[in-house]
């Protein structure tokens, strides 16, 4: 096998315009899809792609974090990286001055995401396979070398990870046909707030003649009534068999999210997600609680492991969404996968990628910690800009074949790049 040494690290402040209405919730009115892009160049022409979504102005600032916190990866062969690469994560995570910025949130929490999914991406694309071959290929030691599980021993030691990672060897084959049916998806991008009533009603009819049968509608209205509106109009689309979610995007307050989820509740929702502030850990505890069995989904803006790991303890959400563009890349999503699988919780990203490296990360989560396959979120506003698009079919994630994460963007190249 060829050594592929990163000889270069560029960044790329990519930015996407939105169709009319598209992208918005609660509290994003006008957003702009931007991806932080991290380029590391090896030997060959081989170059690994990693990006973290942000909404804007903020795009730039995390590119010049990625430049500064990226350093130490300057000269590096990708096998010997990888081969400790939780020990790499924690080097850079508790960069000395960088680190007073969170510690590990914020700009430089999502610096670190766009450089561990380039390091991921070029890794895969050095040994000629998609993501989730590699990291299905790795032994349960190897697997657990790339994480930073430090702050989680009380719940997840390494040895623990081992453990659990061997306990689902042999159940594998089981879970492995899903590698030819897909992994089954749900439609977010018909059911933006700023979008009509007709226009949510048009785009879940056709979603449905797609194939879908999941479907999520944004919610947290200044009218209330609106927000029930067009929940019961959604219900009736897709009728009983049907699954619905409702989003809030962090807009309500606890007494506010009580009030609200009670009444959406009679549209039989599948989960309430972020229904308020992301950091309250408590008042999502209260939450679950008062508006069982509605369930609570959360983790688009949980910054870290460690938050994870409390809402986890403290019984304060249902279905755990963690974002390998959020979280430091997908060393740290595995981490909370397996932390997850320990809890009984199932893990449903969602999609700063747009799903094209969640794609690859689901599977894994499937057939090595034999998570259940739910659903990943499906967006495609963004797909006309990746070199491989994630193929859905039938409402289905087609799995990926290419090398790498599906990450690679078009009109972006090492030589492009700032």
């Amino acid at each position: 096998m060829p050594t592929y040494t990163i000889k270069k690290i560029a960044t790329r402040d990519a930015r996407y315009k939105l169709p009319a209405g598209a992208g918005t919730d609660a509290v994003h009115t006008n957003p702009e899809y931007c991806f932080a892009v991290t380029l590391l160049e090896s030997d060959h022409d081989l170059f690994g792609t990693g990006i973290a979504l942000t909404l804007g102005e903020g795009n730039r600032l995390v590119c010049e974090a990625i430049e500064m916190l990226a350093r130490p990866l300057a000269g590096l062969e990708i096998e010997t990286l990888m081969a400790d690469f939780g020990s790499m994560a924690r080097r850079l995570a508790n960069d000395p001055s960088l680190r007073w910025l969170g510690p590990h949130k914020g700009v430089v929490h999502l610096a670190l995401a766009s450089i561990t999914n380039a390091c991921f991406d070029l890794w895969a694309k050095s040994r000629g396979v998609p993501l989730w071959k590699l990291l299905l290929d790795l032994t349960p030691e190897e697997v657990v070398r790339l994480l930073d599980l430090s702050y989680l021993e009380d719940e997840m030691s390494p040895q623990d990870a081992i453990e659990l990672l061997r306990g689902k060897l042999a159940s594998r084959p089981e879970r492995e046909h899903i590698l030819a049916t897909g992994y089954p998806g749900y439609d977010t991008s018909v059911g933006w707030m700023a979008y009509d009533d007709m226009k949510v009603r048009e785009l879940t009819m056709r979603a449905l003649d797609q194939g879908f049968t999941a479907f999520k509608l944004k919610v947290g209205s200044d009218d209330a009534e609106r927000d029930l509106r067009r929940a019961s109009m959604l219900r009736e689309c897709v009728g009983d068999a049907g699954t619905l979610m409702f989003d809030a995007n962090q807009c309500w307050s606890l007494p506010v999210a009580l009030r609200r989820c009670r009444e959406l509740a009679k549209m039989k929702p599948f989960w309430i997600e972020e229904p308020t502030h992301p950091d309250d850990v408590q008042a999502h505890a209260v939450l679950a609680n008062a508006i069982a069995p509605v369930k609570i989904a959360t983790g688009e803006h949980i910054p870290n492991r460690v938050v994870f790991k409390n809402f986890m303890q403290s019984s304060a959400l249902h279905y755990v969404q963690a974002d390998c563009t959020r979280l430091a890349g997908v060393s740290e999503f595995l981490a909370v996968s397996l932390m997850a699988k320990k809890f009984g919780l199932p893990v449903v990203p969602h999609v700063g990628d747009m799903g094209q490296l969640h794609q690859h990360l689901v599977l894994f989560n499937h057939i090595a910690m034999d998570h259940d396959a739910l659903l990943l979120e499906h967006i495609p506003h963004l797909r006309s800009h990746f070199v491989s698009p994630a193929e859905v079919s039938g409402g289905v994630y087609t799995t990926p074949q290419e090398p790498g994460a599906s990450c690679d963007l078009k009109l972006i190249s090492p030589g492009k790049a700032k």
